[in-house]
């Protein structure tokens, strides 16, 4: 699964990496979570970044636990189960990001963050679909969520899934309209390990309120036990 992930770099940054136009008022974000309004880029708008709740509006999940089929589609399935195959074939997107998030379990209360990057922490897009819906109020509202597979070398180590990451020159094939199914299962594979890194971080990103640098700095899980038992 992916429930959490990083978007840390600028404006300028995000404009230069996928050719596309950003809010002027953008700012990073270091804890993005369910329900929450951030950058996608479609093929229907590539020149410039929309902004989808990524699973369900806040609304929707006001009061409500956010169900993690609400957030992740599983690639092996995504272009087969119905509730996925319409958007995976007419509505896909890149979802940019610069890392993300999984926790390890220590026993029933402890469990340490690890932040999954790439080797130079450079930005990358994770696969999405997404949905138009129009809500009680007759507003239009966009979702989206992300494809998951299974887990290579260095997520393995902490969980059964991973987001899937694709490779910068598959961006291209994702966003087309005109690629067929046959042409985009081949791109949903586990991202090469070798240029992936994972360390741990502070405890702090449990809580989705605290959105901040700290968050994506490297952190001695030792310095993190004390803690724990205030986030378990």
């Amino acid at each position: 699964m992916c429930g959490r992930y990083s978007l840390s770099k600028s404006k300028i940054e995000l404009e230069e990496r996928f050719q596309a136009e950003m809010l002027p008022d953008f700012n990073p974000r270091y804890n993005i979570a369910p329900t929450q309004l951030v950058p996608v880029i479609t093929s229907q708008s590539p020149k410039g970044f929309s902004f989808f709740y990524w699973g369900i509006t806040p609304d929707f999940g006001k009061n409500k636990p956010v169900a993690q089929k609400l957030i992740n589609a599983k690639a092996e399935t995504v272009h087969e189960k119905v509730s996925f195959k319409n958007a995976f074939k007419q509505r896909r997107c890149l979802v940019p990001a610069d890392g993300f998030y999984e926790w390890k379990r220590l026993g029933k209360k402890t469990k340490i963050p690890y932040r999954f990057t790439l080797r130079d922490e450079e930005l990358f897009s994770f696969a999405g679909i997404w949905e138009e819906y129009e809500n009680v109020n007759g507003e239009i509202q966009h979702t989206f969520l992300i494809l998951t597979t299974s887990p290579n070398e260095v997520v393995g180590e902490i969980h059964d899934r991973m987001p899937v990451i694709l490779p910068r020159d598959a961006e291209k094939k994702w966003l087309d309209s005109y690629s067929e199914v046959a042409e985009l299962i081949p791109l949903l594979q586990p991202y090469d390990p070798e240029q992936m890194a994972s360390f741990t971080v502070s405890p702090l990103v449990n809580s989705v309120q605290n959105d901040s640098a700290a968050l994506i700095k490297k952190t001695s899980p030792i310095d993190q036990h004390g803690n724990y038992t205030l986030f378990g």
